[in-house]
């Protein structure tokens, strides 16, 4: 099928100078959320009408398969979809979806794609308040006969409870016919793409109908309040099939998913937790709370401890991370790895069973296999200008309040004393310190406050 997805409004009411279309719902523009499922549903042509910010819109979100088209004056739905007949396949239907109701369901839109046939398709809802919405107004036998905007609608009208979303399936062709035709005769001055409607009656084409599996898949945003409500909508939609897969959510209200997070068995996460990118958590996994992963793998059976911060870092079996503990960019931990509180991790590999758990900084290094990083030690990788590497080997022992200044190495086995500042290689097997002779000084006094 074709789809158009109208992308071009200005969103007055967001009282932001980001596009609508862009502003995210579980960290992904909502335009973003339409693609994804526009291309769910296996369209042969993805038309995108932007105007409003459209540049921007376009350098946000371009791929190959997509059709941008401006809409250089926002004349209304019908004026948006004129735009793009030009690009679209006669033989095949057409889907007309909005970039700012981004929880629409591909299963309700190959339904409504279904009930067309080869005629005209509009996806209703009932609304126990509908004011604002265009009314499908149907004859005595059930049939409809035309849509009417709010704002046109008669008072008898306005009491019609079904309500036009927006959505359409209609047949190329004949809307290469309709909307040419359009007039703009009506309290907005717009061409309004529910007309079509009328001229599909006019020609005896079957006009169908369906409803969207869940009422708040067709619920838009217009204000900054419209998308904290999507928000928490949409993450409950998460929760609901995390458990649903056998996670253990602590609290389903209070865990934020923005991006994709793929569980093994057996995973439990506490509450405030968030998840950016793709993060993936092996069987058995423990993620205490408040803690943020984004873009993460951690292996099967590590446990992450409250309050810790994980990106782009991978870690292996069985680790132990955190409280308070800081994996960045570029970190590979191995199985059995534990890295405290307070202890942060940069661009570095830790082999298995080796331990840094309290007070570390260790960047820019490759740390072997069971090494002890002992409190307060840090890895010196920059010079002010250039970053170098430290390479700490298997079995080393590095004590507290220890600085390496890279570049440097520590041979396998080799022990560092407490408070050593290493500029040269430690050799292996070794005990190496640089601590100047411990002194008492006679008849010193601590200096007294003046007056």
């Amino acid at each position: 099928m074709n789809v158009v997805i109208l992308a071009a409004g200005q969103g007055k009411r967001m009282r932001s100078d980001l596009p609508k279309v862009l502003h995210r719902l579980g960290g992904r523009p909502l335009l973003g959320h339409v693609l994804e499922t526009a291309r769910e549903l296996g369209a042969g042509k993805i038309c995108v009408v932007y105007g409003h910010g459209g540049e921007s819109v376009r350098e946000a979100l371009d791929a190959p398969d997509l059709i941008w088209v401006k809409q250089e004056l926002q004349l209304g739905t019908g004026h948006a979809v004129l735009q793009t007949l030009t690009f679209l396949d006669d033989g095949a239907p057409t889907l007309v979806l909005y970039g700012d109701v981004p929880l629409i369901g591909a299963a309700t839109l190959s339904r409504l794609a279904e009930v067309a046939g080869n005629g005209l398709a509009v996806l209703t809802e009932f609304l126990e308040d509908p004011t604002g919405y265009g009314r499908i107004v149907r004859d005595d036998d059930g049939r409809v006969r035309r849509i009417v905007e709010h704002r046109d609608a008669s008072d008898d009208e306005r009491a019609i409870d079904e309500i036009n979303t927006g959505f359409m399936a209609a047949p190329t062709a004949a809307l290469k016919r309709w909307l040419p035709a359009l007039g703009n005769n009506n309290a907005q001055g717009e061409y309004y793409l529910t007309d079509i409607v009328r001229l599909a009656i006019g020609e005896d084409m079957a006009v169908a109908t369906t409803q969207p599996d869940a009422g708040w898949e067709v619920l838009g945003v217009n204000s900054k309040v419209q998308l904290a409500e999507l928000e928490r909508i949409h993450q409950r939609n998460n929760a609901l099939l995390l458990m649903e897969s056998g996670v253990t959510l602590a609290d389903p209200e209070r865990i934020d998913v923005r991006g994709e997070l793929d569980c093994g068995r057996d995973v439990s996460i506490d509450v405030n937790c968030v998840f950016e990118g793709r993060v993936v958590l092996g069987n058995g996994v423990e993620v205490g709370a408040h803690c943020v992963l984004r873009n993460a793998v951690i292996g099967a059976g590590t446990r992450i401890a409250p309050f810790s911060h994980i990106e782009e870092a991978e870690a292996g079996r069985d680790c132990r991370i955190g409280p308070f503990a800081r994996l960045r960019p570029g970190t590979r931990l191995a199985d059995e790895v534990h890295i405290g509180n307070f202890v942060e991790v940069k661009n570095s590999t830790v082999a298995d069973k080796s331990k840094a758990n309290h007070l570390a900084y260790v960047g820019d290094a490759t740390v072997g296999k069971n090494v002890n990083v002992g409190a307060g030690t840090i890895t010196c990788n920059y010079d002010g200008a250039n970053k170098h590497r430290t390479v700490i080997e298997d079995d080393v022992f590095i004590g507290s309040d220890t600085q390496l200044v890279a570049p440097v190495t520590v041979g396998r086995g080799a022990t560092l004393g407490a408070g050593t500042t290493l500029t040269q290689d430690a050799p292996p097997e070794k005990l190496t310190l640089t601590r100047v002779k411990q002194l008492t000084v006679p008849g010193w006094k601590r200096p007294i406050k003046k007056k």
